[in-house]
């Protein structure tokens, strides 16, 4: 009985409870906005601290009730009808423009940002809410370290969000103001019927209220400085780029990032159209690609290769380097640029293709083209060096198709043909090349990198220009030769010129101890044990030291190579090897096979090793206490001993990585062909065919 009588009194007194016309109090509101500018006296007093904030919070609290009570009609109510008849957020705007109450520009965006996410009805489309759109957006991203950046972002991440619902607001929101000025002379005379119902209907209650609120705002507009229009093709086209740009280069992470991947939504919408749009008539591409170029300009020029190696793994969501253990000259900078290089990256993989292809084609064109190219060319070692190392940086950290496609093209060339520099002298791939043999050491180990960077990618132009186009037709063998029948057949040391009498009258004899002939299948072909014996029998047991010590493979002299006097020899090696694991007939061959019956005059990776190792046994002759030294330098290599300065260090360095080197061919060689398999034997070439 309580219970039933407390819900028949609380009935009661909700009948007897007076309605609320919502469009009388979201003009009361408005009118005490309005008023404050023509009463108040004290303009120091900042935003906050009036009751400006509270009254905007009211009416957009009433414009979302409206809009709930009236979600079966699906049209604009009386207060949103209201809100754009009488230009609002133009009004809005230009107080957030002069700052006056001091934050005003803050509660302006906030309310903007509000309106648009919270009110469902498209409110876009309409020129009092466009319009205003634009100026606000030309308000920010003007100023570094604008007090407002973080209302700023908020503001761009509705818009963004609004255009990724509604694609065809991208082209809308973005295009310039003489086109939106034709377009919406015709269009707000149809999109507000009831605007002008609610103007010109004397009847209703609150008639008079938008009267008075509309006075208050013209008596406003005599107390702010006129809005100075801006000409068509002004600063307010594609503004909404423009801002987010502006917002990216913030020195406040967080609002960077959330900068950043607002823009990453704009380019990813599915539309064709605003795609063609975006890169078409907006400043997107030039906006994004001029800014990559701005940052490796600000790079200093003594950039250390080492340090720029050591910065991997830089990611455009983290706004420093990743680690700080290690710090050099330059670090925060040449993080910077690798940052948004990778965002770059990032970019052309998810954006629209039209989109991808565009800013693919411009990072080329602007950094690739007009800045690295005539580095990489220059006749300073120094500009070679750094420009060599970044580039390879740059390559480590690519991942979209897009971009390798146009870097490859720009280091190689668009067609099929070799890199090599007598073949192509005046292509960039060719200048790279002769850098491997380069006079300076340093350049040489940081194309060698580069290269080595390059055979990792996934592009089968890259395999074929370096290395296939060079070995199609196997010219490096002897035509019309049988297959050889013995190891000492397959040396042809007489016929290379680079093994001299000299060399055979050294130390190191291959015939001295004559091996058996090469086991083989039933098939008649070479096993492949007899391959990986072939390897690791090259170097002579006196120069031998791995067994005397834990192994721990070749890797680990190549991850410690950076800092090392033997660094450049294993940057061949390590190339090298990694050219050897391509999965191709003829590389195996060339590289891995040892009984190749070579033509005259060419020289196979196996016969290059053995004369190596035969000019090796020659100078280890001449070192006194050789096995120790040699035993005591492998230990210092791996780091289970202080370094220290050895007599003939850079050869007994060079022995130790000739030991591993042979150990890895060996390796890859068995990794390759099961052990029981046949030796891919491929047919002689067609006569006449090179």
């Amino acid at each position: 009985m309580l219970s039933r009588l407390g819900a028949l009194l609380q009935e009661a007194m909700g009948a007897r409870e007076p309605s609320i016309d919502l469009l009388e109090a979201f003009v009361e509101h408005w009118k005490g906005i309005t008023n404050y500018y023509i009463e108040s006296t004290d303009e120091n007093t900042p935003a906050k601290k009036t009751d400006i904030p509270w009254r905007l919070k009211q009416m957009l609290d009433i414009l979302v009730y409206e809009e709930k009570q009236q979600a079966a009609a699906g049209e604009a109510g009386p207060c949103l009808e209201y809100l754009l008849q009488h230009k609002i957020l133009e009004t809005l705007c230009t107080l957030g423009k002069a700052e006056y109450p001091p934050g005003m520009r803050q509660q302006v965006l906030q309310f903007f940002s509000k309106v648009l996410a919270q009110v469902q009805h498209p409110l876009l489309h309409y020129l009092s809410v466009h319009r205003p759109v634009q100026k606000l957006l030309r308000l920010g991203g003007t100023v570094p370290g604008s007090l407002t950046e973080k209302e700023e972002v908020q503001f761009t991440t509705v818009l963004c969000s609004k255009i990724q619902q509604d694609p065809a607001l991208l082209t809308y929101i973005l295009e310039g103001r003489k086109t939106v000025g034709r377009k919406e002379a015709s269009r707000e005379a149809t999109a507000l019927p009831r605007e002008a119902a609610t103007v010109k209907n004397e009847e209703q209650p609150h008639s008079k209220a938008p009267d008075r609120g509309a006075q208050g705002a013209r008596a406003l507009s005599t107390q702010l400085p006129a809005e100075t229009e801006e000409p068509d093709g002004g600063t307010g086209e594609s503004n909404l780029i423009t801002s987010l740009m502006g917002l990216c280069k913030s020195k406040r992470g967080r609002v960077a990032l959330k900068a950043q991947e607002n823009l990453l939504l704009l380019v990813s919408v599915a539309s064709q159209a605003a795609a063609t749009y975006l890169v078409q008539s907006s400043p997107c591409c030039p906006a994004i690609v001029e800014h990559l170029c701005q940052l490796y300009q600000s790079l200093p020029s003594f950039l250390d290769p080492a340090d720029i190696a050591t910065l991997e793994g830089i990611s455009w969501r983290l706004p420093s380097a990743p680690s700080d253990e290690v710090s050099f000259p330059g670090k925060e900078t040449l993080a910077a640029f690798l940052g948004w290089f990778d965002y770059c990256d990032h970019l052309i993989t998810e954006a629209h293709t039209v989109v991808s292809d565009a800013l693919a084609k411009s990072v080329a064109e602007k950094l690739f083209v007009e800045i690295l190219q005539p580095q990489l060319l220059h006749v300073s070692e120094q500009s070679i060096l750094t420009s060599t190392a970044l580039l390879t940086a740059m390559l480590r950290q690519l991942r979209s198709p897009a971009l390798l496609r146009e870097a490859v093209a720009f280091l190689l060339g668009t067609d099929q043909q070799p890199a090599a520099p007598e073949d192509s002298p005046h292509t960039l791939g060719g200048h790279l090349v002769r850098h491997c043999d380069h006079l300076s050491d340093e350049i040489s180990i940081a194309t060698l990198r580069l290269f080595e960077e390059l055979l990792q990618k996934p592009h089968e132009q890259i395999i074929h220009s370096l290395i296939l186009c060079h070995l199609e037709g196997r010219p490096y063998v002897a035509r019309g030769s049988p297959e050889p029948e013995s190891y000492e057949d397959t040396l042809d040391l007489e016929e290379d010129p680079y093994f001299t009498d000299g060399f055979l009258d050294s130390g190191f004899q291959p015939s001295m101890k004559p091996p058996p002939a090469p086991v083989t299948n039933p098939d008649g072909k070479t096993a492949v044990t007899e391959i990986v014996n072939s390897f690791l029998c090259l170097v002579p047991e006196e120069a031998k030291t791995s067994a005397f010590l834990e192994e721990t493979g070749y890797d680990t002299y190549v991850h410690d190579a950076y800092g090392l006097p033997y660094s450049l020899n294993l940057q061949v090696t390590s190339v090298l090897s990694r050219l050897a694991l391509f999965p191709h007939p003829l590389i195996h061959e060339y590289l891995l096979d040892p009984y190749i019956n070579l033509a005259p005059g060419c020289r196979s990776l196996f016969s290059v090793l053995v004369r190596v190792i035969g000019d090796l046994m020659q100078r280890i002759q001449r070192v006194p206490q050789f096995p120790g030294k040699l035993l005591l330098m492998r230990r210092q290599l791996m780091g289970q001993v202080p370094g220290e300065q050895l007599d003939h260090q850079t050869l007994l360095q060079g022995v130790v990585v000739l030991e591993e080197f042979c150990k890895e061919l060996a390796a890859i060689a068995f990794v390759k062909f099961p052990p029981h398999g046949p030796h891919l034997r491929l047919s002689e070439p067609p006569e006449g065919h090179v």
